[in-house]
């Protein structure tokens, strides 16, 4: 099985276009939350998002490129064109069928979706857009990143709600073990804050009902009242070690253990004594060759929901005994709002650059933990330290579990 490094990262998120701008806003705590302005939000029950304002796709595309992609491909483009760029890759050098994608998303385009529906009832089937079909499904992430970037290796679509962009991932991972591809660029995308994506997911009583953006998202706080929706995409290019090494590419870190299962339980709430995603971790550190004390960070799924803060705290405990009372817990979320599909893969990215800078940032809004929420979350404030070891964990709907584990290289 060969090693796997990682040679490029790039983002779109709420505190942030870019790696750099992510990460910063992530060690000056930044809260990217505020009320949605894109509709009108009256009559809905959750009223704040993790919006991207700052986003310009013609930073990234052509205009007719763009005009031909919803938001979140336009994000996954865009992303991964900055983590192509990063990693020094030069397509002309490469063999394109060995280049693959590995990027999801959780819903695709509700937008689109949107659109047409109401042009169907106010003028007919015939006024529906030729191209609703190839807007809103969500594997044109993954062919309109495979077009703008020439790659032509196996190109994946993974959807499992919210653990979308872990999977994408993991899968890019094994599928470079194997010898399926040199070089994966992976990760997951989302834009669902739209009047269904909102409404539904209040509807199922999943969304904060706050409105101070503040105090909307707080992971594993004991008044927390459920999660705020964002938006973005995380994309990294993974590649062999030796392929990596014969190019000259920087190596931010290597990836080392994956691990996925399932809660055969419910099909929103996680298996309440976490067993299923201690197992995705337990898998992904057995894989390693390591124990739990090992690990010093652990980058949560961490939605500010009731049921996945505590349950996922049994499954850290489960999973790492006596050594879960001393690793760094923190939920990314509590600074861009749930990104879904994209969650995942930007706390991927969150963690890969907790190693580089030897650092683990807050969780913020957190204030005060409930009874069993009893672990060290980096509550008040986000922690020097050096990390050789980082676990991600993503939760979904239907009860996927993934986790990911990564290393210091070297």
């Amino acid at each position: 099985m060969k090693r796997v490094v990682v040679t490029g990262l790039g983002a779109v998120t709420p505190i942030g276009v870019g790696v750099d701008n992510f990460f910063n806003g992530l060690k000056e705590g930044k809260v990217g939350i505020k009320t949605i302005d894109r509709f009108d939000v009256t009559d809905y029950k959750a009223k704040v998002a993790g919006q991207v304002d700052d986003f310009n796709p013609g930073d990234f595309m052509d205009v007719k490129a763009a005009k031909r992609m919803e938001r979140f491909c336009q994000f996954a483009v865009a992303a991964a064109k900055e983590a192509v760029e990063d990693a020094g890759l030069d397509m002309s050098k490469e063999d394109p069928y060995k280049v693959g994608v590995s990027v999801g998303s959780g819903i695709g385009s509700l937008d689109a979706i949107e659109r047409d529906h109401k042009k169907l009832l106010e003028k007919g089937p015939g006024r529906i857009n030729p191209l609703l079909v190839p807007l809103m499904i969500t594997n044109m992430a993954a062919g309109n990143v495979s077009i703008a970037l020439g790659a032509k290796g196996k190109s994946l679509n993974v959807v499992t709600a919210c653990a979308t962009g872990t999977h994408s991932i993991g899968e890019a991972y094994r599928s470079i073990q194997c010898g399926d591809a040199d070089v994966m660029i992976a990760g997951g995308t989302e834009s669902a804050i739209t009047p269904i994506g909102i409404g539904g997911f209040a509807a199922l009583t999943a969304l904060s009902t706050k409105t101070d953006p503040m105090d909307a998202c707080k992971p594993f706080d004991k008044n927390r009242d459920g999660f705020v929706m964002g938006e973005g995409a995380g994309i990294v290019v993974l590649e062999s070690l030796e392929h990596a090494e014969a190019r000259g590419a920087k190596i931010y870190a290597e990836v080392v253990g994956y691990g996925a299962t399932s809660d055969a339980y419910h099909i929103t709430s996680p298996a309440d004594d976490g067993s299923g995603a201690a197992k995705a971790m337990t898998n992904a550190i057995e894989e390693a060759g390591i124990v739990p004390a090992d690990i010093q960070y652990i980058n949560a799924h961490g939605t500010s929901t009731h049921h996945n803060d505590l349950f996922e705290t049994r499954a850290i405990k489960l999973a790492f005994g006596e050594a879960a009372s001393k690793v760094k817990i923190n939920s990314t979320k509590s600074m861009v709002g749930h990104l879904l599909g994209a969650a995942g893969a930007v706390e991927f990215i969150a963690c890969v650059k907790s190693i580089e800078n030897s650092y683990v940032h807050q969780t913020v809004g957190l204030k005060e933990t409930d009874e069993e929420c009893d672990l060290d979350y980096c509550m008040g404030s986000g922690v020097d330290m050096e990390v050789n070891y980082a676990l991600s964990n993503s939760l979904g709907f239907g009860g996927h579990n993934a986790s990911i584990l990564i290393k210091r290289f070297g």
